[in-house]
């Protein structure tokens, strides 16, 4: 979660636990506990959701890491039996042109490359060990092919797992906030005659800024800011006239 998220998510804590904490001002079966329910539960998905978020993060990083590595080590191997190729096909010309390197670091443009060598050397592999590979040189290669396949998934499952998360987390703090809107009114109505309460109503509810907001941007606020307490006071009223009356001349 980015920060403003984040500080929503704590914001959507203290309203679940204003709730918890209030059971006898919001009755069971009445709209004030259902939303106060219905915070808790966006509470307890966004909590998951971060978590799979941060997993699936570090499982696509993990990932991207481990299919550089496959990578290099299968662009190896093709080079070593490209540059043997050339070799052999001093004796059987244009052998060489079924063993070129792929210009493209593509995934699945790499892989087919690599069973294309494994099916077009495997009738010469005599020839290609005479010239120097090792004599298990095939079954290196697609011991290569087969890591660098399994990194290519395992990195898209994190990205997967991630976009997920990003989805269920938007889901859940939108679901979260409509719960607030509707507390908004219920709390002010409710709590009309007890300041003090209310005072923490609106403490919970509150989303923080970060320290140093960008711009001089004003504080973000959810939709439909409470009511203020009790009636409004009357303006008061306006000064007598100077007894004297104006000054003369």
């Amino acid at each position: 979660m980015d920060t403003m998220e984040t500080r929503r998510y704590e914001m959507l804590i203290r309203v679940r636990d204003f709730g918890a904490a209030h059971p006898d001002l919001f009755p069971a079966g009445s709209l004030g506990r259902k939303m106060f329910a219905a915070t808790a539960t966006a509470v307890e998905e966004l909590g998951q959701q971060a978590a799979t978020q941060v997993s699936g993060r570090g499982a696509a990083r993990e990932g991207s890491s481990s299919k550089a590595a496959a990578r290099a080590a299968l662009r190896g191997a093709l080079g070593a039996i490209s540059r043997t190729a050339h070799a052999l096909a001093l004796d059987t010309p244009g052998l060489d042109n079924k063993f070129r390197l792929p210009f493209t670091h593509a995934g699945q443009a790499l892989l087919n490359v690599g069973r294309a060598f494994v099916q077009d050397a495997r009738p010469l592999s005599a020839e290609f060990v005479a010239h120097g590979l090792p004599t298990t040189f095939l079954r290196d290669l697609e011991a290569n092919i087969q890591r660098f396949d399994a990194a290519i998934r395992d990195h898209a499952e994190g990205i997967g797992t991630r976009i997920a998360a990003r989805t269920a987390i938007d889901a859940a703090i939108g679901a979260g906030l409509t719960a607030i809107q509707r507390l908004d009114a219920i709390v002010v109505n409710r709590l009309r005659d007890d300041p003090a309460t209310f005072a923490a109503w609106e403490r919970a509810r509150r989303v923080d800024q970060p320290p140093h907001a960008r711009n001089g941007a004003p504080p973000s606020v959810l939709p439909g800011p409470p009511a203020p307490l009790g009636p409004p006071v009357p303006p008061a009223p306006p000064a007598p006239p100077h007894a004297g009356g104006p000054a003369t001349t």
